[in-house]
């Protein structure tokens, strides 16, 4: 079975939502097998764990497991991905990523591409809300999340 970009991004918008009632950053993701099989998902979670590293990208790829190869794999996420992200999609050769939003943030996305990473992102208007609310509300945090 093959799931479409947008129900993918569905499983990573719900962990995105959890995260914000959590009262963390509104960033969820996925880690998907390109036949639509559901490896892990997960989302930022620096504010509730204290860690600077718990971005949701990296909560979905620790849930997924060890898989014997990443090549068949697709990640998605709500924003497009930090260098951090990006670094560890492109250290275990995830060939695709599926992004919902690249305009409250532009992460390593263009990097990804020119390194044959297939990148698609959606403009997912629900992406989109969550995060400019979220930047909107609580500015601090956010800085603090991207480096500022």
């Amino acid at each position: 079975m093959t799931l479409s970009a947008q129900a993918m991004l569905d499983a990573a918008v719900e962990e995105a939502r959890l995260g914000a009632s959590e009262g963390g950053i509104p960033i969820g993701a996925a880690l998907f097998r390109t036949d639509g099989t559901l490896l892990g998902r997960g989302h930022n979670r620096r504010v509730q764990d204290d860690d600077p590293s718990s971005h949701g990208e990296t909560d979905a790829f620790r849930n997924a497991g060890r898989q014997r190869t990443y090549r068949d794999t697709i990640m998605v996420t709500t924003l497009s991905p930090c260098w951090y992200c990006s670094g560890l999609i492109r250290q275990f050769n995830i060939g695709a990523v599926i992004i919902g939003e690249a305009q409250s943030f532009s992460g390593g996305h263009e990097w990804l591409a020119e390194n044959g990473v297939s990148v698609t992102i959606l403009d997912d208007p629900r992406c989109i809300d969550l995060m400019s609310t979220f930047i909107t509300d609580h500015p601090d945090i956010w800085n603090e999340d991207i480096g500022e």
